[in-house]
Protein backbone atom coordinates (compact mmCIF):
# COMPACT_ATOMS: atom_id res chain seq x y z
CA UNK A 1 0.00 0.00 0.00
CA UNK A 2 1.41 3.41 -1.01
CA UNK A 3 1.87 6.31 1.39
CA UNK A 4 -0.87 8.25 -0.37
CA UNK A 5 -3.33 5.38 -0.03
CA UNK A 6 -2.43 5.07 3.65
CA UNK A 7 -3.07 8.83 4.15
CA UNK A 8 -6.37 8.54 2.30
CA UNK A 9 -7.38 5.58 4.38
CA UNK A 10 -6.37 7.45 7.54
CA UNK A 11 -8.40 10.48 6.53
CA UNK A 12 -11.44 8.31 5.86
CA UNK A 13 -11.04 6.63 9.23
CA UNK A 14 -10.67 10.05 10.96
CA UNK A 15 -13.71 11.40 9.13
CA UNK A 16 -15.76 8.41 10.19
CA UNK A 17 -14.58 8.89 13.77
CA UNK A 18 -15.53 12.59 13.77
CA UNK A 19 -18.90 11.84 12.18
CA UNK A 20 -19.60 9.22 14.82
CA UNK A 21 -18.58 11.66 17.59
CA UNK A 22 -20.80 14.44 16.22
CA UNK A 23 -23.70 12.04 15.76
CA UNK A 24 -23.54 10.98 19.42
CA UNK A 25 -22.85 14.47 20.81
CA UNK A 26 -25.44 15.92 23.21
CA UNK A 27 -25.00 19.27 21.46
CA UNK A 28 -27.54 19.75 18.63
CA UNK A 29 -25.69 20.07 15.29
CA UNK A 30 -26.69 20.57 11.69
CA UNK A 31 -24.83 20.88 8.36
CA UNK A 32 -26.07 22.73 5.28
CA UNK A 33 -24.69 22.66 1.74
CA UNK A 34 -23.93 26.17 0.47
CA UNK A 35 -23.13 24.91 -3.03
CA UNK A 36 -26.71 23.84 -3.65
CA UNK A 37 -29.71 26.13 -4.14
CA UNK A 38 -31.38 27.36 -0.95
CA UNK A 39 -28.63 25.81 1.23
CA UNK A 40 -30.42 22.56 2.12
CA UNK A 41 -29.78 20.54 5.28
CA UNK A 42 -27.59 17.56 4.44
CA UNK A 43 -26.89 16.26 7.94
CA UNK A 44 -28.21 16.62 11.48
CA UNK A 45 -27.46 14.65 14.63
CA UNK A 46 -29.94 13.04 16.99
CA UNK A 47 -29.67 15.88 19.52
CA UNK A 48 -30.82 18.38 16.86
CA UNK A 49 -33.79 16.19 16.00
CA UNK A 50 -34.69 15.88 19.69
CA UNK A 51 -34.44 19.66 20.21
CA UNK A 52 -36.65 20.52 17.23
CA UNK A 53 -39.03 17.54 17.38
CA UNK A 54 -38.48 16.75 13.69
CA UNK A 55 -37.57 13.42 12.15
CA UNK A 56 -34.75 13.30 9.63
CA UNK A 57 -37.24 12.76 6.82
CA UNK A 58 -38.96 16.05 7.80
CA UNK A 59 -35.86 18.21 7.44
CA UNK A 60 -33.64 16.52 4.85
CA UNK A 61 -33.12 18.87 1.90
CA UNK A 62 -34.96 21.79 3.55
CA UNK A 63 -33.64 25.19 4.54
CA UNK A 64 -33.25 25.99 8.25
CA UNK A 65 -35.74 28.81 7.90
CA UNK A 66 -38.41 26.21 8.66
CA UNK A 67 -37.47 26.80 12.32
CA UNK A 68 -38.45 30.47 12.12
CA UNK A 69 -41.80 31.89 13.21
CA UNK A 70 -43.66 35.01 14.31
CA UNK A 71 -41.30 35.84 17.19
CA UNK A 72 -38.09 35.28 15.26
CA UNK A 73 -36.26 38.60 15.00
CA UNK A 74 -35.94 39.65 11.31
CA UNK A 75 -32.75 41.59 12.03
CA UNK A 76 -31.09 38.46 13.41
CA UNK A 77 -32.17 36.45 10.35
CA UNK A 78 -30.74 39.17 8.12
CA UNK A 79 -27.46 39.11 10.06
CA UNK A 80 -27.23 35.32 9.60
CA UNK A 81 -27.75 35.71 5.86
CA UNK A 82 -25.08 38.40 5.68
CA UNK A 83 -22.57 36.22 7.56
CA UNK A 84 -23.19 33.27 5.24
CA UNK A 85 -22.87 35.50 2.17
CA UNK A 86 -19.55 36.80 3.50
CA UNK A 87 -18.35 33.35 4.51
CA UNK A 88 -17.73 34.36 8.13
CA UNK A 89 -18.58 32.86 11.50
CA UNK A 90 -21.57 34.11 13.44
CA UNK A 91 -23.14 33.74 16.89
CA UNK A 92 -26.61 34.77 17.96
CA UNK A 93 -29.65 33.93 20.05
CA UNK A 94 -33.03 33.92 18.38
CA UNK A 95 -36.46 32.40 18.78
CA UNK A 96 -36.99 29.17 16.82
CA UNK A 97 -39.98 26.86 16.63
CA UNK A 98 -40.31 23.10 17.06
CA UNK A 99 -42.42 20.86 14.88
CA UNK A 100 -45.29 21.07 17.39
CA UNK A 101 -45.28 24.89 17.19
CA UNK A 102 -43.73 25.51 20.58
CA UNK A 103 -40.95 28.08 20.61
CA UNK A 104 -37.56 28.15 22.29
CA UNK A 105 -34.54 30.42 22.46
CA UNK A 106 -31.86 28.95 20.22
CA UNK A 107 -28.24 29.90 20.84
CA UNK A 108 -26.51 29.06 17.60
CA UNK A 109 -22.93 29.21 16.35
CA UNK A 110 -22.33 29.21 12.59
CA UNK A 111 -18.96 28.12 11.20
CA UNK A 112 -17.99 27.94 7.50
CA UNK A 113 -16.53 24.67 6.16
CA UNK A 114 -14.00 25.22 3.37
CA UNK A 115 -12.49 22.84 0.79
CA UNK A 116 -8.82 22.53 -0.04
CA UNK A 117 -9.01 25.69 -2.17
CA UNK A 118 -10.59 27.76 0.68
CA UNK A 119 -14.04 27.84 -0.90
CA UNK A 120 -16.96 27.65 1.54
CA UNK A 121 -18.87 24.50 0.66
CA UNK A 122 -20.91 23.99 3.80
CA UNK A 123 -21.96 25.73 6.99
CA UNK A 124 -21.88 23.88 10.27
CA UNK A 125 -24.10 25.06 13.13
CA UNK A 126 -24.08 24.06 16.80
CA UNK A 127 -27.28 24.79 18.70
CA UNK A 128 -28.17 25.25 22.39
CA UNK A 129 -31.53 25.60 24.07
CA UNK A 130 -31.23 28.95 25.89
CA UNK A 131 -34.87 29.14 27.01
CA UNK A 132 -34.05 28.52 30.66
CA UNK A 133 -31.36 31.19 30.64
CA UNK A 134 -33.60 33.68 28.88
CA UNK A 135 -36.51 32.91 31.22
CA UNK A 136 -34.25 33.49 34.21
CA UNK A 137 -33.03 36.76 32.70
CA UNK A 138 -36.59 37.90 32.06
CA UNK A 139 -37.61 36.87 35.58
CA UNK A 140 -34.70 38.78 37.05
CA UNK A 141 -35.45 41.75 34.81
CA UNK A 142 -39.09 41.75 35.93
CA UNK A 143 -38.00 41.38 39.54
CA UNK A 144 -35.57 44.26 39.17
CA UNK A 145 -38.25 46.36 37.50
CA UNK A 146 -40.70 45.56 40.32
CA UNK A 147 -38.03 46.32 42.89
CA UNK A 148 -37.25 49.58 41.13
CA UNK A 149 -40.94 50.52 41.18
CA UNK A 150 -41.22 49.62 44.86
CA UNK A 151 -38.10 51.61 45.70
CA UNK A 152 -39.41 54.55 43.69
CA UNK A 153 -42.78 54.35 45.45
CA UNK A 154 -41.18 54.06 48.89
CA UNK A 155 -38.78 56.87 48.06
CA UNK A 156 -41.70 59.04 46.99
CA UNK A 157 -43.52 58.16 50.22
CA UNK A 158 -40.43 58.96 52.30
CA UNK A 159 -39.91 62.18 50.40
CA UNK A 160 -43.52 63.17 51.00
CA UNK A 161 -43.22 62.27 54.68
CA UNK A 162 -39.99 64.27 54.93
CA UNK A 163 -41.60 67.24 53.24
CA UNK A 164 -44.52 67.03 55.68
CA UNK A 165 -42.11 66.78 58.61
CA UNK A 166 -40.09 69.72 57.32
CA UNK A 167 -43.22 71.78 56.84
CA UNK A 168 -44.38 70.86 60.35
CA UNK A 169 -41.02 71.80 61.88
CA UNK A 170 -41.03 75.08 59.97
CA UNK A 171 -44.52 75.78 61.29
CA UNK A 172 -43.45 74.88 64.84
CA UNK A 173 -40.44 77.22 64.63
CA UNK A 174 -42.65 79.94 63.19
CA UNK A 175 -45.21 79.65 65.99
CA UNK A 176 -42.54 79.40 68.69
CA UNK A 177 -40.89 82.52 67.28
CA UNK A 178 -44.18 84.40 67.35
CA UNK A 179 -44.98 83.24 70.87
CA UNK A 180 -41.53 84.20 72.13
CA UNK A 181 -41.89 87.63 70.55
CA UNK A 182 -45.24 88.09 72.30
CA UNK A 183 -43.74 87.00 75.64
CA UNK A 184 -40.76 89.31 75.17
CA UNK A 185 -43.06 92.21 74.34
CA UNK A 186 -45.20 91.54 77.42
CA UNK A 187 -42.13 91.47 79.65
CA UNK A 188 -40.81 94.72 78.17
CA UNK A 189 -44.23 96.31 78.70
CA UNK A 190 -44.23 95.14 82.29
CA UNK A 191 -40.68 96.43 82.75
CA UNK A 192 -41.73 99.93 81.62
CA UNK A 193 -44.43 99.96 84.28
CA UNK A 194 -42.10 98.71 86.98
CA UNK A 195 -40.14 101.17 89.12
CA UNK A 196 -36.43 101.37 88.47
CA UNK A 197 -34.47 98.77 90.34
CA UNK A 198 -33.65 95.08 90.37
CA UNK A 199 -37.11 93.99 89.25
CA UNK A 200 -37.07 96.18 86.15
CA UNK A 201 -33.52 95.09 85.28
CA UNK A 202 -34.49 91.45 85.68
CA UNK A 203 -37.51 91.85 83.40
CA UNK A 204 -35.47 93.64 80.74
CA UNK A 205 -32.77 90.97 80.92
CA UNK A 206 -35.26 88.14 80.54
CA UNK A 207 -36.95 89.92 77.64
CA UNK A 208 -33.59 90.19 75.86
CA UNK A 209 -32.85 86.48 76.41
CA UNK A 210 -36.26 85.54 75.08
CA UNK A 211 -35.63 87.81 72.10
CA UNK A 212 -32.39 85.90 71.37
CA UNK A 213 -34.30 82.62 71.40
CA UNK A 214 -36.92 84.13 69.09
CA UNK A 215 -34.17 85.05 66.63
CA UNK A 216 -32.95 81.44 66.63
CA UNK A 217 -36.39 80.10 65.74
CA UNK A 218 -36.79 82.74 63.06
CA UNK A 219 -33.60 81.49 61.42
CA UNK A 220 -34.61 77.86 61.75
CA UNK A 221 -37.94 78.71 60.17
CA UNK A 222 -36.27 80.41 57.19
CA UNK A 223 -33.54 77.76 56.72
CA UNK A 224 -33.89 75.04 54.12
CA UNK A 225 -32.53 72.36 56.47
CA UNK A 226 -34.54 72.42 59.68
CA UNK A 227 -32.08 70.07 61.40
CA UNK A 228 -29.09 72.43 61.10
CA UNK A 229 -28.38 75.93 62.32
CA UNK A 230 -25.84 78.39 60.88
CA UNK A 231 -24.14 79.86 63.94
CA UNK A 232 -22.50 82.63 61.92
CA UNK A 233 -25.86 83.86 60.61
CA UNK A 234 -27.21 84.20 64.15
CA UNK A 235 -23.97 85.77 65.42
CA UNK A 236 -23.96 88.36 62.63
CA UNK A 237 -27.55 89.37 63.38
CA UNK A 238 -26.85 89.47 67.11
CA UNK A 239 -23.72 91.59 66.72
CA UNK A 240 -25.59 94.02 64.45
CA UNK A 241 -28.28 94.45 67.13
CA UNK A 242 -25.63 94.75 69.83
CA UNK A 243 -23.73 97.47 67.98
CA UNK A 244 -26.94 99.34 67.23
CA UNK A 245 -27.69 99.61 70.95
CA UNK A 246 -24.35 101.04 72.13
CA UNK A 247 -22.28 104.15 71.57
CA UNK A 248 -20.00 103.08 68.74
CA UNK A 249 -17.55 105.89 69.42
CA UNK A 250 -17.06 104.71 73.00
CA UNK A 251 -17.22 100.91 72.65
CA UNK A 252 -16.12 99.07 69.51
CA UNK A 253 -17.18 95.49 68.74
CA UNK A 254 -15.01 93.34 66.50
CA UNK A 255 -16.45 89.98 65.44
CA UNK A 256 -14.87 87.17 63.42
CA UNK A 257 -17.29 84.24 63.16
CA UNK A 258 -16.70 81.31 60.84
CA UNK A 259 -19.70 79.87 59.02
CA UNK A 260 -20.50 76.54 60.62
CA UNK A 261 -23.57 74.34 60.71
CA UNK A 262 -24.55 73.02 64.12
CA UNK A 263 -27.38 70.81 65.26
CA UNK A 264 -30.72 72.61 65.64
CA UNK A 265 -30.87 71.19 69.18
CA UNK A 266 -27.80 73.29 70.02
CA UNK A 267 -29.21 76.52 68.59
CA UNK A 268 -30.91 77.81 71.74
CA UNK A 269 -28.04 77.02 74.16
CA UNK A 270 -25.43 78.59 71.86
CA UNK A 271 -27.60 81.66 71.31
CA UNK A 272 -28.06 82.15 75.06
CA UNK A 273 -24.36 81.65 75.67
CA UNK A 274 -23.31 84.28 73.11
CA UNK A 275 -26.01 86.68 74.27
CA UNK A 276 -25.03 86.50 77.92
CA UNK A 277 -21.29 86.89 77.36
CA UNK A 278 -21.53 89.77 74.89
CA UNK A 279 -24.23 91.77 76.67
CA UNK A 280 -22.50 91.33 80.03
CA UNK A 281 -19.30 92.70 78.52
CA UNK A 282 -21.17 95.72 77.17
CA UNK A 283 -22.94 96.40 80.47
CA UNK A 284 -20.23 95.72 83.03
CA UNK A 285 -16.80 96.06 81.38
CA UNK A 286 -16.95 99.82 80.74
CA UNK A 287 -18.55 101.67 83.66
CA UNK A 288 -18.56 105.44 84.04
CA UNK A 289 -18.43 106.07 80.28
CA UNK A 290 -15.15 104.19 79.98
CA UNK A 291 -14.19 103.42 76.36
CA UNK A 292 -12.89 100.10 75.09
CA UNK A 293 -13.19 97.19 72.73
CA UNK A 294 -15.05 93.87 72.70
CA UNK A 295 -13.77 91.01 70.52
CA UNK A 296 -15.82 87.98 69.52
CA UNK A 297 -14.23 85.10 67.61
CA UNK A 298 -15.63 81.66 66.82
CA UNK A 299 -14.25 78.89 64.66
CA UNK A 300 -14.59 75.17 64.17
CA UNK A 301 -11.57 73.00 64.91
CA UNK A 302 -11.29 69.25 65.50
CA UNK A 303 -15.06 68.83 65.61
CA UNK A 304 -15.60 71.52 68.24
CA UNK A 305 -16.75 75.13 68.38
CA UNK A 306 -14.02 77.31 69.86
CA UNK A 307 -15.29 80.70 70.91
CA UNK A 308 -13.48 83.58 72.63
CA UNK A 309 -15.15 86.73 73.96
CA UNK A 310 -12.77 89.29 75.41
CA UNK A 311 -12.74 92.92 76.38
CA UNK A 312 -10.23 95.46 77.66
CA UNK A 313 -12.52 96.75 80.38
CA UNK A 314 -12.22 96.85 84.15
CA UNK A 315 -12.15 93.06 84.64
CA UNK A 316 -14.24 90.64 86.65
CA UNK A 317 -12.98 91.60 90.06
CA UNK A 318 -13.50 95.32 89.53
CA UNK A 319 -16.96 95.06 88.09
CA UNK A 320 -19.97 96.29 89.99
CA UNK A 321 -21.76 93.53 91.92
CA UNK A 322 -25.17 92.57 90.59
CA UNK A 323 -27.08 90.54 93.21
CA UNK A 324 -30.02 89.93 90.88
CA UNK A 325 -27.91 88.79 87.92
CA UNK A 326 -27.23 85.18 87.03
CA UNK A 327 -25.61 85.58 83.60
CA UNK A 328 -22.38 83.83 84.51
CA UNK A 329 -24.23 80.98 86.15
CA UNK A 330 -26.40 80.62 83.06
CA UNK A 331 -23.35 80.48 80.78
CA UNK A 332 -21.64 77.88 82.98
CA UNK A 333 -24.82 75.80 82.99
CA UNK A 334 -25.19 75.93 79.21
CA UNK A 335 -21.57 74.94 78.65
CA UNK A 336 -22.00 71.95 80.98
CA UNK A 337 -25.14 70.94 79.09
CA UNK A 338 -23.19 71.00 75.85
CA UNK A 339 -20.42 68.90 77.43
CA UNK A 340 -17.97 71.71 76.81
CA UNK A 341 -15.34 73.58 78.79
CA UNK A 342 -15.15 77.23 79.82
CA UNK A 343 -12.36 79.33 81.27
CA UNK A 344 -12.79 82.82 82.77
CA UNK A 345 -9.59 84.85 82.90
CA UNK A 346 -8.55 88.30 84.06
CA UNK A 347 -6.32 89.79 81.34
CA UNK A 348 -5.32 93.06 83.02
CA UNK A 349 -6.95 94.95 81.59
CA UNK A 350 -10.18 93.22 80.82
CA UNK A 351 -11.69 89.77 80.79
CA UNK A 352 -11.25 86.82 78.45
CA UNK A 353 -13.71 83.93 78.26
CA UNK A 354 -12.67 80.86 76.30
CA UNK A 355 -15.23 78.19 75.46
CA UNK A 356 -14.91 74.88 73.64
CA UNK A 357 -18.05 72.91 72.77
CA UNK A 358 -18.09 69.62 70.83
CA UNK A 359 -20.27 69.89 67.73
CA UNK A 360 -20.43 66.17 66.93
CA UNK A 361 -22.31 63.56 68.94
CA UNK A 362 -23.42 66.08 71.53
CA UNK A 363 -26.05 64.72 73.90
CA UNK A 364 -28.40 67.32 75.34
CA UNK A 365 -30.86 66.74 78.14
CA UNK A 366 -32.87 69.81 77.30
CA UNK A 367 -32.21 72.84 75.13
CA UNK A 368 -32.66 75.08 78.17
CA UNK A 369 -32.74 73.60 81.65
CA UNK A 370 -33.96 75.00 84.91
CA UNK A 371 -30.97 76.56 86.70
CA UNK A 372 -32.17 74.94 89.89
CA UNK A 373 -31.51 71.53 88.34
CA UNK A 374 -27.85 72.40 87.81
CA UNK A 375 -27.10 74.05 91.11
CA UNK A 376 -24.45 72.31 93.14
Amino acid sequence: MTARSRRLEGSMDAGATFASAFEGSPTPMVLVDTQRPDHPIVWANAAFLTLTGYAWEDIAGRNCRMLQGPMTAPETVAAIGAAIAAGTSFEAELVNYRKDGSWFWNGLTLSPVRDADGVVTHYFSAQADMTGKRTLEMTMSDANANLGRQVAEQTADLRAALEQKTALLHEVDHRVKNNLQVISSLMLLKARRTPEGEARDALNGMAERIGALSTVHRMLYSAGDVTRFDFREFADDFVDDLVAGIDGERVAVDASIESMAVSAAMAAPLALMLHELATNAVRHAFPDDRSGRIGITARRHDGALHMVIEDDGVGLSAGRPNPSGFGRSLVDMVVRQLRGTIAWRETAPGTRVEISVPLDSVSLRDAVADPEDNAS
